[in-house]
């Protein structure tokens, strides 16, 4: 028998297997199983890459016969339908487990309620909700995902202590430290796309990829209404190795989109003027491609149109100990911003780590779409 805290402890075990897949499964889940019997784990096993087993199914091959009997902890609804893989649920009956105890329905409209009713349908005991708040955070990309087919967007800055992120020169090399700069490319890494506005290619002219390459490959997407991109900068210059997507206003002339495409670019013909609705349709293009997770990177007015168009769900701050000043130095976020204290926007919860002499605050934001 199983009590309520061994319940928790199972769970907080499948859900940190579950994270273990980040970066490799994506667009699937990530998804943690666990087989306990008499309070003794049988069989565990996470979703390790796109296309490959399930986690349900490989903690069933680690048990085996021992299966039979057992509760099955897992971070999400085992999956009821043909995929690229054959359907969980159907396995888990027929390997003769007792009880289901599952974190969090699955939001995809092919399972969504369909894998918990056929484990009861076929005498299986399910119990639902269990770790069901930290399952949602590691799975946040996917949820936002399928409820609002827009990806999960993170905002990344590197800024000084009195809260700049360039002087008024517009010099920003190197605000954060290298460890810094290492993780920054950690997470690009793990990430499907990373975006920037205009600005930061005409400023810092970056190439966008991860580096060392990371478990994926970034689609990089620049926001550039008017066009006014160089045909030599580095971006431009390597769209047919790394995937890349530039947002264009559709009167800008066909003489730069055709150049911009025969450098290997895809296009995003924008029929929005407003930054906010701009914003909104650059996130439902790439909800369209089955992006979700997007890191964007900058500069103050690109993040200042995702704030102001509520986009935002996380933030990873890099703070250094130096003072920039000046009044004309430039802020990590423009656009419209708050009228008052009380409309602005909050975390909802927060990490800080040193990494040397910086600081990381990480945190998600009050309205995440959930």
């Amino acid at each position: 028998m199983i009590n309520d805290d061994g319940r928790e402890k199972w769970m907080s075990m499948a859900l940190d297997l579950a994270i273990r897949g980040r970066g490799m499964v994506e667009p699937n889940p990530m998804v943690g199983a666990v087989l306990v019997k008499d309070n003794v784990v049988v069989g565990v096993g996470w979703h390790q890459k796109f296309g490959g087993l399930h986690a349900e199914a490989e903690a069933l091959n680690q048990a085996g016969e021992n299966a039979r009997g057992c509760t099955l902890f897992v971070s999400l609804e085992p999956c009821s339908h043909h995929g690229k893989t054959p359907p969980c649920a159907d396995a888990l009956v027929k390997s003769g487990i007792s009880k289901v105890v599952v974190a969090m329905r699955d939001p995809n409209p092919l399972v969504a309620g369909k894998g918990i009713n056929y484990l009861k349908d076929h005498g299986v005991e399910v119990v639902l909700g269990v770790g069901k708040e930290k399952a949602e955070i590691i799975n946040a990309p996917f949820i936002k995902y399928y409820l609002h087919s827009k990806p999960f967007v993170i905002a990344k800055w590197a800024m000084s202590l009195d809260g700049k992120i360039a002087t008024k020169t517009g010099e920003s090399k190197w605000i954060s430290n290298e460890r810094c700069r290492e993780k920054v490319h950690q997470l690009r890494g793990l990430v499907d796309a990373v975006l920037v506005g205009i600005g930061t290619i005409q400023n810092d002219d970056p190439m966008l990829n991860a580096r060392p390459e990371g478990p994926r490959k970034q689609i990089r997407v620049v926001i550039d209404p008017n066009a006014r991109i160089s045909l030599s900068s580095r971006i431009i210059q390597s769209a047919k190795e790394f995937p890349t997507i530039i947002a264009v206003k559709q009167h800008v002339s066909q003489h730069i989109k055709v150049a911009l495409r025969y450098s290997g670019c895809e296009l995003l013909e924008l029929s929005s003027c407003s930054r906010v609705d701009i914003v909104n349709e650059v996130l439902d293009f790439l909800g369209k491609k089955s992006v979700q997770n997007l890191l964007v990177e900058g500069g103050g007015i690109t993040l200042g149109s995702f704030f102001d168009a509520s986009q935002v769900d996380e933030i990873a701050v890099y703070i250094a100990p130096v003072i920039i000043g000046g009044t004309d130095a430039i802020s990590p976020v423009g656009g419209g911003g708050a009228l008052d204290i009380a409309g602005s926007q909050r975390l909802g919860s927060f990490t800080n780590e040193m990494i040397g002499d910086n600081i990381l605050l990480s945190g998600r934001l009050k309205h995440y779409h959930s």
